[in-house]
């Protein structure tokens, strides 16, 4: 594949050194933007048992195919990384200096080189060297339990609250800001330490700041945001379907009643007291009708309302229609990249390409020897031409220790 520039990011190389989780979504988010990332990818895969070449947060990505336990495979990926702005890797804290590609040998071949590291407990701490996954991380941030149900153990949100919005995105914005900092005058590189459980905790502030006001209480569905406002929540429809409903601001909580046909008729919101029996009636309303014909009667209004729908029925929704929110790219629907940018769109991107697939355009684009002979079978690129000079290199972050199991 060789690349089309376009995109806010187009012209920033990004290096990823292929793994699961956050870090993937983040080099995918770089990509849509137009960054040329390529994707080290290991020989055997990354043990997930799902096809590279269809995992979409490998689109928009190129690929070489590169055994990082061999000296040669080391020597590939430093070539890479003196040519690269950004690194992303996602080992746990000690792999990658074991591997020799840590942010010392990278920030003295590269001291502009923003090095990103993407973990889910962090690079230090007392579970740092622990496995763990997405609902682990927001279990201990407080997250987790704001969406359970009173009574009930809460439910994960897949792993988009942890993992990637806790994640993946606090590390793009992380990235993004060292190579602006990396740009600037006398400007020099730095190691990034994203972690899901710092990212997943930031996202809480607002609540944090209610809990400190009194305004928050904390336990599950019974509060405003949570489910605990019956004005606030989902509501089941005549097919077994369900709305949701958002009518917090009283104007918009007026009209809500009205369209639902219940004004007049239900207990005053502002008490507490009144919630089970207002959430009762509204209830009683919505399973009058199916999901379909609520739809038609909100749709356009500011009554806060629209339809619940599934993932496979959201790519058709009329207004995620119009803005081109999906795509069908290959005939694989796909979210299209976000956001939205006035002066320098993004292209749509390219499928996801198979392991080692773009050796011979990434030499050559990169400035690297020619894809043959001095490439192998297996697609791994070899020697590179020596090291730039460049500023003195940066010191790297303290080691932290030896790597996990």
């Amino acid at each position: 594949m060789t690349r089309a520039p376009s995109g806010p990011l187009d012209g920033v190389r990004v290096v990823e050194l292929a793994g699961i989780g956050p870090g993937p979504f983040a080099a995918m988010t770089l990509a849509d933007l137009g960054a040329d990332v390529v994707r080290v990818d290991r020989p055997g895969g990354a043990g997930l048992g799902v096809d590279p070449a269809q995992d979409l947060t490998n689109r928009g990505k190129r690929s070489v195919l590169v055994d990082l336990k061999t000296p040669q495979g080391v020597a590939h990926v430093l070539d890479l990384v003196e040519r690269a702005d950004i690194l992303i890797e996602g080992y746990r804290p000690g792999v990658a200096e074991r591997l020799g590609v840590g942010p010392q040998p990278c920030l003295e071949r590269n001291p502009r080189l923003v090095y990103g590291r993407m973990t889910g407990w962090g690079q230090d701490g007392p579970l740092a060297h622990s496995a763990g996954h997405d609902v682990g991380y927001i279990a201990v941030t407080g997250a987790l339990g704001l969406a359970g149900k009173a009574g009930q153990p809460p439910n994960p949100p897949a792993n988009l609250l942890g993992d990637y919005a806790g994640g993946s995105l606090y590390l793009v914005l992380g990235v993004l800001a060292a190579l602006h900092h990396a740009r600037a005058e006398q400007g020099a590189g730095q190691v990034v330490d994203a972690a899901v459980v710092d990212g997943t905790s930031h996202l809480t502030t607002m609540i944090h700041a209610l809990l400190a006001a009194g305004g928050w209480q904390d336990r599950p569905e019974a509060n405003l945001l949570d489910g605990g406002a019956p004005f606030y929540g989902t509501y089941e429809t005549a097919d077994h379907r369900y709305m949701a409903v958002g009518a917090l601001e009283e104007r918009f909580y007026v009209q809500f009643l009205d369209l639902l046909g219940v004004a007049g008729e239900v207990p005053d919101r502002a008490d507490p007291e009144a919630w089970p029996r207002l959430r009762a009636e509204v209830a009683r309303a919505f399973a009058q009708r199916t999901r379909a014909q609520w739809s038609e009667v909100f749709e356009g209004t500011d009554a806060c309302v629209a339809p619940v729908l599934s993932l496979r029925e959201a790519p058709d929704h009329p207004h995620l229609r119009a803005r081109r929110t999906f795509l069908d790219l290959d005939g694989v629907p796909q979210p299209a990249p976000a956001p939205r940018f006035s002066r320098t769109p993004p292209a749509d991107p390219a499928p996801p390409p198979a392991p080692g697939a773009d050796a011979a355009a990434v030499a050559r684009d990169w400035g690297l020897p020619t894809a043959a002979p001095d490439t192998d079978a297996a697609g791994a690129l070899h020697r590179a031409t020596p090291p730039r000079p460049g500023p003195a290199p940066v010191p790297p972050a303290a080691d932290p220790g030896p790597p996990g199991p």
